[in-house]
């Protein structure tokens, strides 16, 4: 693998914060920074999840100033349609034209019990509607002590896969659930330790062309001093990154990594 050159991706799961108004300002700002600082729109994807009352106002934005930001979704149905109240299909999210779905975040699995089997069924909800499903994996601070950094993850990431397609484009998040919110994230070589193994996976699941493609993100405490260590890694191309995404400078300064890696 390493044929394929893969265009980072640095996403802001905005999770239960900003109502629509709050996002419109986030992202108009987040938009106006990058275009003062002469960021190259092409050599990063960025990524915005906002909360579900947001999405449409934020499609709409996005669409009317013409702002290269994709749009993503932070949890959807594993049903496409039904009587399933307060849940979202993804045939939704499909027309506002939602790029992404963060599919089994450690939030989902631990506040909602979210099991690899549920999260597999969610994956295969996305892709039947044209989504990209970034799927979530890691370890809390438990299953480091008793299983080691990789093997929880690695065994998330293949259920999370099975059934799907050969040459299926997926996202991989790993996010060490112990760093999450700490301020202490993991290291760039534990995190490109995780994500090879995770790679290897991807490889097994989809196949070798599919996984050199393959995005793999971190998502742990990620912070504009600590980004450039992590897309140094060779198995690391971007971060999903929480409660710095709600920051415009901070955001921006992370999605300007380059700065600091001489790429």
């Amino acid at each position: 693998m390493g044929a394929v050159t893969r265009t980072p991706l640095i996403a802001g799961n905005w999770k239960m914060n900003l109502d629509h108004l709050q996002a419109v300002a986030l992202v108009q700002k987040l938009h106006w920074t990058l275009k003062d600082a002469k960021h190259d729109a092409d050599s990063v994807e960025v990524a915005v999840f906002p909360p579900f009352t947001d999405v449409r106002t934020v499609q709409t934005l996005l669409d009317a100033d013409k702002i290269p930001f994709a749009l993503g979704a932070q949890d959807l149905s594993a049903h496409d349609s039904g009587a399933y109240t307060g849940e979202v299909s993804g045939a939704f999210l499909a027309k506002l034209d939602c790029r992404y779905v963060i599919v089994g975040h450690s939030e989902r699995r631990e506040y909602h019990a979210e099991s690899d089997e549920v999260v597999a069924s969610k994956v295969q909800a996305a892709l039947r509607h044209g989504l990209v499903p970034v799927i979530c994996v890691g370890e809390t601070a438990e299953d480091l002590e008793t299983h080691g950094a990789s093997a929880v993850p690695v065994a998330q990431l293949t259920a999370a896969l099975a059934g799907v397609s050969a040459g299926t484009e997926i996202v991989v998040a790993y996010e060490p659930v112990w760093a999450i919110g700490s301020g202490q994230a993991a290291t760039p070589e534990q995190a490109q330790d995780v994500c090879a193994k995770l790679r290897d996976v991807v490889v097994q699941a989809i196949g070798g062309d599919a996984a050199d493609r393959t995005r793999i993100l971190y998502g742990g405490s990620v912070k504009s001093g600590n980004i450039a260590g992590f897309m140094r890694q060779p198995d690391v191309d971007g971060a999903l990154v929480g409660g710095a995404s709600l920051v415009v400078d901070e955001f921006a300064a992370i999605i300007r990594y380059q700065k600091h890696v001489g790429v």
